[in-house]
């Protein structure tokens, strides 16, 4: 009788120990995978207090601060993008999104060079129903959003 119980404690053990082998794994393969694929939201806030290395794709959400807006020589146009706590400078050379204005809500996907997010895509929000939650949660973070409501989350 005494030698089934081992068995079982033993076999116990295994299971416990393979899965904890899958979890590990499956938990390096997302990360892995992650790295590139996914690219991680920061609001302008998180990017100024830890900058993200250069080499780091992100995106960046946030509205296009007043008086910021230069269309430069040919197609590089430069702003900044704030939630209110902080603001970030961005360089992005292409063609922006029509409703793309200073005072709206603006996503950024790119890379922090010396520490002006230079945008490889630009999309623009023109107002707050179609803003991203991680945008409008950044912007209530910093006390600039607020429901047209009044109410709490709608």
């Amino acid at each position: 009788m005494e030698g089934m119980k081992g068995l079982k404690k033993r076999r116990r053990i295994q299971v416990i120990l393979v899965a904890f082998v899958a979890l590990a794994g499956s938990t390096a393969l997302i990360g892995y995978a992650m790295r590139d694929g996914i690219n991680y939201f920061r609001p302008p806030s998180a990017v100024v207090e830890s900058p993200p290395p250069a080499r780091e794709t992100f995106r960046i959400g946030g509205l296009v601060e007043e008086g910021t807006l230069v269309r430069g020589q040919g197609e590089t146009i430069t702003f900044s993008v704030t939630d209110g706590g902080a603001s970030v400078p961005v360089s992005y050379t292409g063609v922006l999104p029509d409703l793309f204005n200073e005072g709206e809500g603006m996503v950024g996907t790119g890379n922090l060079v010396n520490g002006v997010f230079v945008a490889t895509e630009i999309l623009a929000r023109h107002d707050e129903t179609y803003m991203p939650k991680e945008v409008i949660d950044a912007l209530k973070d910093q006390g600039v959003y607020r429901d047209e409501e009044g109410g709490e989350g709608s």
